[in-house]
């Protein structure tokens, strides 16, 4: 199911990756995770109703080691229990971006994927576009009319 922002599901967004939100400024979300298992800390900011020259959008950002990734525009996630992960999505003119986090403290960044790529058929793409039009193939239909939050519909 995919989300849109609010205060509940980034709560959500918290139960699926493990940790806690912390509201550190008026629409700002900070969400820290780490895996002593792989070594890894991350640190997750999620910043709603972010004004850029009029306009109000959604900012996603991740802070590792000597990394630092954002996602503009971000119109809305999906929360996945089952995979332990939490992908984040832009679209834009035929175009999807995505920032996926795991519960190990793991990211991944795939921008600018045009939208053919996410209904194809994946087998006939080289290795590594198939993998991002995988990872982002769930982010193909944002049906917001039907939205609704409720703990045990989180996939």
């Amino acid at each position: 199911m995919i989300y849109e922002f609010s205060e509940e599901t980034i709560l959500s967004i918290g139960k699926v990756l493990g940790c806690s939100p912390k509201k550190i400024g008026d629409n700002v979300y900070r969400l820290e995770l780490i895996s002593d298992e792989d070594n890894r800390k991350l640190a997750m900011e999620i910043l709603l109703g972010l004004e850029i020259h009029g306009k109000k959008s959604n900012m996603v950002s991740v802070y590792s080691g000597s990394t630092v990734l954002q996602l503009h525009n971000c119109s809305a996630f999906v929360a996945s229990k089952i995979l332990k992960q939490v992908t984040f999505f832009g679209k834009s003119g035929g175009y999807t971006s995505g920032l996926i986090v795991d519960q190990g403290a793991g990211c991944s960044l795939y921008a600018n994927v045009n939208d053919s790529v996410l209904t194809g058929d994946f087998t006939k793409l080289p290795e590594d576009v198939m993998m991002c039009g995988v990872a982002l193939s769930l982010t193909d239909t944002l049906d917001s009319d039907d939205f609704s939050f409720d703990d045990e519909t989180i996939s």
